[in-house]
Parts: structure tokens; C-alpha cells; sequence
């Protein structure tokens, strides 16, 4: 028996709900739009042109690998452009037979089926655009899994009226809390206990933009200190705006793995923190040079107390080392001890009438600044391959952000192509046995 003061529960699937006229009747609740099924109907037919394409060049690839001995030699020990492509190949194969059952789910009226195969396919075709961006850079070619991305992520939201209605009242509680929790002091913290912050966007997106910043200047206090005494050079990671993108993701990462562990023991803290950190530098220094020929640091040849070679630099080909694991593991230790309260704090002097208007311009400039910065170094990459501009996009980056401008901004960083993956003809031929 409820209370007069609690919220009687909706439920669309009995019959006679005539609480508001305009509410739609459960029959027209279950069924999807006739345009989404359209859609539907394009994805079925993607995924079925899509799959013996696939098959088939798996097989043209397979028979030549048998027929030649050298390329039996490419696949026992396979070029960064190889793999890659190969993983591309297998992300397609995947989509294909999701966007099948995706489809499907959308013409028979499964709205919660639909819901949940999209959210797959928004991770795959995000996977997808990386490869993408690894084998053939920025360009027109992306155009189509960026759509296909937001079209996904809109069915995703939509889909299924029950969770659309279930996430906008979550929305309404959740800024009701915020309020009540601004007036107590408490505004943004985890009043659950089982985590020192709250892992929202508002929260995570301050995190990282702040992390930028600091991580920018500990970067150049450590070049003018250690590196090279006295010698500043400018470590910033985006085309605009003292930031340094890796520090804010960094931070973001700590904070979501160490978030229930602020009160456990500082060595538990100290190592999490430094697996992740070195993971994460491994991972951002591969991508950008198999994507772009980027290099913006190197440990190869570091040693361990000046004495032994450091196992972690050479197992890791110089793109982390054990002192960075470690320093990350003490940044990790202080940030989520001493820093994370007080950039807390920071963030509740944003008023309350600008809390998300703000926070949502500065995600869109950040996000403008991320895209333009792979866009430069894409061109750049173009430029020192001797490949001359083709469009209108690599014409304004010639012009704006010339190879002078991009060396000078980021300081730190060359740019190699032969150490890149991206799939030139000799190596789109060797894979399908035609070079």
C-alpha cells in the first residue's frame, strides 16, 4: 500500500491507461516507426552484401598466403599494417552479422532487442573509425561510419519508450539531488560511500580539463628541470589552448578506477595507478604512431638505476618505462588523496545557473579542438609523405597550420611514415595477392 506522498507507478502495458489522452496505447508503444524499420531494412541488406565480400576476400588472402611462401613468411610475423588491417577486416565481418540481427529486431518490433544490438554496434563502429583513422587517416571515408555512429546512437536513446521515460525521470531526480546536495555542501560527491565522487559527465568532464592543464605545466617544469636544465619547450598536445590530453584522460581513467579505493591502503593505490598509467601511455603512443607517424617520446635504452636495461622500456619498444609507471603511480596516489577533494571543491564555485550551460560549451570547444588537432597532424602526415594537398580541408591546414607551425606547436613530437599503418597500394596488393 503506497504512501500519499509516493508516485504511483505507470505501467504501459495494461490495458486502459487513460491517465493523459495523449499517452500512446501499448499497441502503438511496441511498434517501431515504419522509417526506423526502413533503416532496418538497409542495415539486413548491408550486413548481407557486406558478408560474402568479406568471405571472399578472407579467401583470395588465404589462397595466396598457401600459393607463396613469402607471404606465409607476412603472416608468421605480420606488419603493423597487416595486423591492422586484419582487425579491420574482422570488425566488418562482426558488424555485418549485427547489423543483421539489428535489423531484424527492428521489423519484428523487438524495441529492447533493437536497443541492445545498437548499443554493440556503436562500440564496434567506434573501433571501426580508429582502424579506419590507423590505415587511411582523416578524411571523406569516415563520413559514413560517423553517420552510421549517430544514427545508432540516437535509435539507442530512443528506441524503447520505457527506458526513454525511465532515463528522463533519472535526469529530473538526478538534478532535484544536485540541488538538494549544493544546498548541503555535498554537491558532487558519492553519497553512497562506496566511492569518494560521483562518475558524471559534469564531474569526469572537469576532471579532465583541469588534468590538462596541470599536466601541461608538470610536463615543462620537468623538461626545464630534468630533460634539458633551463630549456623551455612547449609540451602541449591539442592545436589550441595550454592542454595536454593525455594527463586529463589519464586523470579521468584514475579517478574511475581508484574512485572506491580512496580509503584503502596507499601501496594498492600507488601500483592500480601505475598499471593503468603505463598501459595508457603504451596504448596512446602506439596509436599515434601507427595512425600518424608520431613520435612524441621514446624510452628505449633507459636503465634501472643507471645500472641494468629496464625490462618494462624494452618489452614495451620504448613507449613506457618502469620510472614513468612509477611516477604515474604517485600521481595517481596524490591525486586521489590530496588533489581530488580540493578540485571537488573548485568545481562547486561554478554557479548553479551556468553548471551545465558551461559545461556544454566547453565540451563542444573541446571536442572541435580534438577533431581539428587529428585533422593537422593527418595533414602534416600527408605533407612529410610528400603527398600534396587534395581537398579543400588539407588546403587550410597547408595554409594555417604549415609543417613550421606544427613542428613549433608540438615541440616534442616528429613525425616518421615509414613507422606509421597506413595502407599504401604495394601493401593493399600483397594482401589480396595481387602486387
Amino acid at each position: 500500500m503506497s504512501t500519499p506522498s509516493s508516485t504511483p507507478a505507470i505501467d504501459y502495458d495494461l490495458p486502459g491507461n487513460d491517465l493523459d489522452p495523449d499517452t500512446p496505447t501499448p499497441e502503438q508503444r511496441k511498434k517501431i516507426p515504419r522509417y526506423l524499420k526502413v533503416y532496418g531494412v538497409l542495415c539486413i541488406a548491408d550486413g548481407i552484401i557486406t558478408l560474402p565480400i568479406i568471405a571472399l576476400l578472407i579467401a583470395i588472402v588465404a589462397l595466396a598466403l598457401i600459393a607463396s611462401p613469402d607471404r606465409l613468411s607476412i603472416a608468421a610475423d605480420p606488419t603493423v599494417t597487416v595486423t591492422v588491417t586484419v582487425v579491420n577486416v574482422l570488425l566488418s565481418l562482426v558488424a555485418s552479422v549485427l547489423l543483421i540481427r539489428f535489423g531484424r529486431s527492428l521489423l519484428k518490433d523487438r524495441r529492447r532487442n533493437a536497443a541492445l544490438w545498437s548499443e554493440i554496434l556503436i562500440a564496434i563502429t567506434i573501433a571501426q573509425l580508429i582502424v579506419n583513422v590507423m590505415l587511411n587517416g582523416i578524411g571523406y571515408h569516415l563520413i559514413q561510419p560517423a553517420a552510421q555512429l549517430v544514427i545508432l546512437t540516437v535509435i539507442s536513446v530512443t528506441i524503447d519508450p520505457t527506458l526513454r521515460d525511465e532515463r528522463e525521470l533519472q535526469a529530473r531526480l538526478r538534478v532535484l539531488d544536485d540541488r538538494r546536495a549544493a544546498e548541503e555542501g555535498m554537491l558532487g560527491r558519492d553519497e553512497t560511500g562506496e566511492g569518494y565522487i560521483k562518475l558524471n559527465f559534469f564531474n569526469l568532464f572537469w576532471v579532465f580539463m583541469v588534468c590538462s592543464v596541470l599536466g601541461l605545466v608538470l610536463e615543462i617544469i620537468w623538461h626545464m628541470t630534468v630533460v634539458d636544465p633551463g630549456v623551455y619547450q612547449d609540451r602541449a598536445g591539442l592545436l589550441f589552448g595550454p592542454f595536454s590530453p593525455i594527463y586529463g584522460v589519464g586523470a579521468v581513467l584514475m579517478t574511475v578506477a581508484l574512485n572506491r579505493f580512496y580509503r584503502r591502503s596507499p601501496v594498492l593505490i600507488f601500483l592500480v595507478s601505475a598499471v593503468i598509467g603505463g598501459a595508457f601511455e603504451f596504448a596512446v603512443s602506439w596509436f599515434m604512431q601507427t595512425a600518424f607517424g608520431a613520435v612524441a617520446w621514446d624510452y628505449t635504452g633507459s636503465m634501472l638505476f643507471g645500472v641494468i636495461p629496464d625490462p618494462v622500456a624494452a618489452l614495451c619498444g620504448g613507449r613506457t618505462s618502469t620510472m614513468f609507471a612509477g611516477i604515474w603511480g604517485i600521481l595517481g596516489l596524490v591525486w586521489i588523496r590530496l588533489l581530488l577533494p580540493r578540485l571537488l571543491a573548485l568545481i562547486n564555485l561554478i554557479p548553479w545557473k551556468l553548471r551545465y550551460s558551461l559545461t556544454s560549451v566547453m565540451a563542444v570547444l573541446m571536442l572541435v579542438n580534438a577533431v581539428m588537432t587529428l585533422q593537422s597532424l593527418d595533414c602534416w602526415f600527408e605533407r612529410v609523405s610528400d603527398i600534396a594537398p587534395s581537398s579543400p580541408v588539407e588546403e587550410f591546414y597547408a595554409e594555417h597550420f604549415d609543417n613550421e607551425y606544427m613542428a613549433h606547436r608540438f615541440q616534442s613530437m616528429t613525425i616518421n611514415p615509414d613507422t606509421s599503418s597506413r595502407l599504401d597500394e604495394d601493401a593493399a596488393g600483397s594482401l589480396t595477392g595481387n602486387a
